[in-house]
Parts: structure tokens; C-alpha cells; sequence
């Protein structure tokens, strides 16, 4: 079927001959005449059958960049993650049109089963569901048909060294071709959920990391992290083609403690842990945020007229131990109470090390992450909070609400 959006050549000639134009600043199409009958009857029964076999919602006909389009939708990546998820909820809350991209059926099962924790069933339905990979350029041709926005939510996440290629091929390559694409198809606007993973290291004379601190390369980092500042640079790289940007570095995310069923990274893994009777805990600390305000952090955002910006997206920079109690009360199971030095968290590292060797299995703690646990890294979230005036929810209160769910 051929792409509903007119080309620029077959617009203008409707145009002229059909339309009235009032030409505006913004070059929107504001009024139009009367036409003939016939052609009348024409275009409404292919929009009526364009509606049948896409399932959108016409919008009113607009003109941006000279170019005309007949239905405006956003593009989800990652939205059979616990972000992606919640944005594709989030999004169709506040009316808009998604199309979702899938490499499996059975992923689709984990977002349904978000809708269904929040009772909002009957709007899974409303995704327009695409099989496609960030990987795959030929499947992500049909995926970028009538997009206005793009949410690239999509990441692979790991800190076992032995996932160097699959980080950089998914997170570098794939954000490559996903930002290629939006340049050729000149999406409105573009939407990159990075880390704090990617942010820079702390200097000397700082007490926060920012937006606007450097990263070191001299430094040891992470692949995972690695990974995201290399996708970073591909967004950055787009932005100077054209395309208009905003990047996102969340914190740790927390998801409600029932998704530890569902998902297998980030929060859920500690509360898996938790669950199980984890004893040990650390004096460390970083930024954490709830899942909530990172999609509505981010739609507010790619409404609003900010582009080309950075923010760094954190509730409260917090203490492991703190954390680690208030899961174990929510969860009503014993709190972790032995303190785990960074002098045992190394050991532990190279213990793992070694057994994941010989019995060829997967790392359940890495130096990264090891690291990670007793380092005391403080985060600033004034950018955004001057930004769009955000008022980050409490992510104590948060876990306790959740787990009632």
C-alpha cells in the first residue's frame, strides 16, 4: 500500500488546484473551500478505508516542513520493557496514536501484562504492534510509515564483560539506524532514554554530576556505559543533520515490586533479591527515579518546545541501605543487615568471576557493578526542574503505594 503521507510534489498539485491557502508563519493550513462533489465523496471513502486498515484516528491536515501529512502517530522502541511499556500506556492516556515495534510475540505478553496490573486492558488494544528490530534497517522501513515522533526506548542492558558486542552492536548500532531512519523520514521530534550510566565523572573541585560534565576517557567505564554515551553521540550526530532531539538520563528506574515477575532488569532485580532474603547491603548511593516520572518527564518534554536539550532525570540521590529497607518492608520479609565492604564486594566480584568460568554461567556481580555499590555518586536534577517546574515523586512512598497494587 503507499505511504499515506503526500508526497511534496502530488500535495502542492491537489493543493492548487483544490485548497485554499492561507500561508502562516508556521505554514499550517488553516481554511479551506468548498470542492467539487466528487472528489468529495473520493476522499472520504479512502480516508474511511485508510481508518479500516490502520486502525488511526484522522487528524486534522497540517503542513510541516513543506510536508503534508494525512495521520500523525509516535513510534515506540522498547515497548516490551518496563519504560517502554509504561510510556506506551502513558502515551495512549493522553490520546495519541502508537505503533509499537515487537521481535517476539510473547514479549507483547509483558506489556499486556502492565495494562492489565492497572486495570487499563481495554487500552492494549489500542497499540498498533510491528514486527520489527533496530537491527533489521528493512524491517524498521515499514515501522517509520505516517511517525511523527519517535520514543527510542529500546536497549540492551548488561555489565557482564562478556556482552561487550551485543551492548555496542544493540545500543550504538541500533540507535544509529533508529536516528538514520528519522532523518530520512524528517521526524518531528526525537526522544532518546540514555542512563546516568552515560554522564560524565565527576571532577575535583564538582559535588554533583550534571548534564554539562565531561566525560573522562581516561576513566574506567563500564560497556554498558560505554554503550550509551556511543548512542548518545549517534543522537548528537543526527542533531546536527537536522533532526530535533531531546535525550533523557534516568536514574536507577523503579518499577512497582509485582513486575519483578515480568521483567528482568533494573528494579526488579532487586526486588527478586530482596524478596529471597538478600543479607548483605552497602553504604553507596546514586540516583534513583520511579518509572512514572520518566515517561511522564518525557512526554511532557517532546511536548513542549525544548529541543536539542539533555536531562538528567533522578527523584533523590539515595543510600543502597535505605533502599534495600524500605523493599524488605514493603514486601513484608526480613531487611538485609549485613554491611558488605567494598574490600567483600571485590572479593565477591572475582569469586564470580571465576565460578561463572568453570560453570560456564552468568555473572551475577561484576567489578562494575561492585563498584557501583559502595561508590557515592550524587546527581543533579536542577536542569529539569527548572526546565518544566517537575516535582519528582518520593520513591520510598513510592515502592510501599506500588507494592499494594
Amino acid at each position: 500500500m503507499p505511504s499515506m503521507a503526500m508526497t511534496k510534489k502530488s500535495a502542492t498539485k491537489v493543493l492548487r488546484h483544490k485548497y485554499y491557502f492561507k500561508k502562516t508563519k508556521t505554514l499550517r493550513l488553516s481554511t479551506f473551500v468548498a470542492i467539487k462533489k466528487p472528489l468529495q465523496l473520493c476522499i472520504s471513502v479512502t480516508l474511511n478505508l485508510c481508518k479500516i486498515l490502520y486502525n488511526f484516528v484522522p487528524l486534522q491536515l497540517c503542513t510541516l516542513k513543506a510536508k503534508t501529512y494525512l495521520y500523525n502517530m509516535i513510534l515506540v522502541t522498547g515497548g516490551t520493557g518496563l519504560v517502554g511499556a509504561h510510556l506506551l500506556l502513558h502515551l495512549i492516556e493522553n490520546g495519541e496514536n502508537v505503533r509499537a515495534i515487537y521481535r517476539t510475540e510473547k514479549n507483547i505478553e509483558k506489556t499486556k501484562s502492565v495494562f492489565d496490573l492497572y486495570k487499563k486492558a481495554h487500552l492494549f488494544e489500542k497499540i498498533n504492534w510491528l514486527e520489527a528490530d533496530i537491527l533489521d534497517i528493512p524491517s524498521l522501513e515499514s515501522a517509520f510509515i505516517d511517525i511523527k515522533q519517535v520514543y527510542h526506548c529500546a536497549a540492551f542492558i548488561s555489565f557482564d564483560p562478556k556482552d561487550e558486542e551485543i551492548l555496542r552492536k544493540t545500543n550504538i548500532e541500533g540507535t544509529a539506524n533508529m536516528v538514520n531512519f528519522a532523518i530520512a523520514k524528517e521526524i518531528e521530534k526525537f526522544c532518546y532514554i540514555s542512563s546516568i550510566a552515560a554522564l560524565g565523572d565527576i571532577a575535583a573541585h564538582e559535588t554533583h554530576i550534571t548534564e554539562e560534565t565531561d566525560w573522562n576517557p581516561e576513566k574506567p567505564h563500564s560497556d554498558y556505559a560505554i554503550s550509551k554515551y556511543g548512542a548518545e553521540m549517534e543522537v548528537w550526530r543526527a542533531h546536527q543533520e537536522g533532526l530535533n532531539v531531546i535525550i533523557v538520563n534516568p536514574g536507577v528506574i523503579l518499577g512497582p515490586p509485582k513486575m519483578m515477575d515480568i521483567f528482568n532488569e533494573g528494579s526488579s532485580e532487586i526486588y527478586r533479591k530482596v524478596s529471597k532474603g538478600l543479607p548483605f547491603f552497602t553504604l553507596g548511593s546514586t540516583g534513583f527515579i520511579t518509572v512514572d516520572d520518566v515517561v511522564k518527564t518525557s512526554f511532557e518534554l517532546m511536548k513542549s518546545e525544548i529541543k536539542n536539550e539533555r536531562f538528567t532525570l533522578i527523584a533523590d540521590n539515595t543510600i543502597f541501605k535505605d533502599l534495600l529497607n524500605t523493599v524488605a518492608d514493603a514486601l513484608k520479609v526480613k531487611r538485609p543487615h549485613i554491611h558488605a565492604t567494598p574490600f567483600l564486594m571485590n572479593v565477591l566480584w572475582m569469586t564470580d568471576g571465576i565460578f561463572s568460568t568453570l560453570f560456564f554461567r552468568k555473572r551475577s556481580i561484576t567489578k562494575a557493578t561492585a563498584k557501583a555499590s559502595y561508590s557515592k555518586n550524587l546527581y543533579s536534577n536542577e536542569k529539569i526542574k527548572t526546565a518544566l517546574r517537575t516535582v519528582f515523586t518520593d520513591i520510598h512512598q513510592y515502592i510501599i503505594d506500588s507494592s499494594k497494587l
